[in-house]
């Protein structure tokens, strides 16, 4: 993988558009001190390199419907990269899994998974165990969202 080289205006267009991805391009401009017109084209530039994935809407989980969430520590029966493979494609294909990394330790997958409710999070978990190469699935409930959704800390980038 490849980084972009990040200068110190990249950094502001991002922490702007991290604020506020809605910002029109002349409120940007403004106030990171360019011009419109460079500082569109650094934007199509950020977005060409796939530093801006996208823009989307924070969603308030609750107000959506969404009145839990559950982290789902996953263990493969094996570690061979076609388990591995088959494994990702299928959560890759599940709308109730918002977030899944490969991770090191006990567990091979975290996924973050939310429900309407526990029978709904009853048949979700059917739906991961059912998956390719489970062997062992391990649940944890969220009691209370602290934090979400942080930016990036893109200060560090620039140390």
């Amino acid at each position: 993988m490849k980084y972009a080289n990040l200068d110190k205006t990249d950094l502001d267009i991002l922490t702007k558009l991290q604020e506020d991805g809605r910002l029109s391009n002349v409120a940007l401009a403004d106030d990171i001190h360019l011009s419109p017109s460079p500082c569109l084209r650094r934007v199509k530039q950020l977005e060409a390199q796939g530093v801006i994935q996208g823009y989307h809407a924070r969603i308030d989980r609750l107000k959506a419907g969404f009145s839990m969430t559950v982290f789902v520590e996953v263990r493969l029966n094996k570690h061979a990269d076609d388990h591995h493979i088959a494994f990702e494609n299928a959560i890759i294909e599940m709308e109730d899994i918002i977030s899944a990394h490969l991770v090191s330790g006990l567990a091979d997958y975290k996924l973050e998974v939310v429900a309407r409710d526990l029978p709904d999070y009853e048949s979700i978990l059917k739906q991961i165990q059912s998956l390719p190469h489970v062997k062992d699935i391990q649940s944890y409930f969220a009691i209370r969202s602290v934090k979400t959704s942080a930016p990036l800390p893109l200060a560090k980038t620039m140390l």
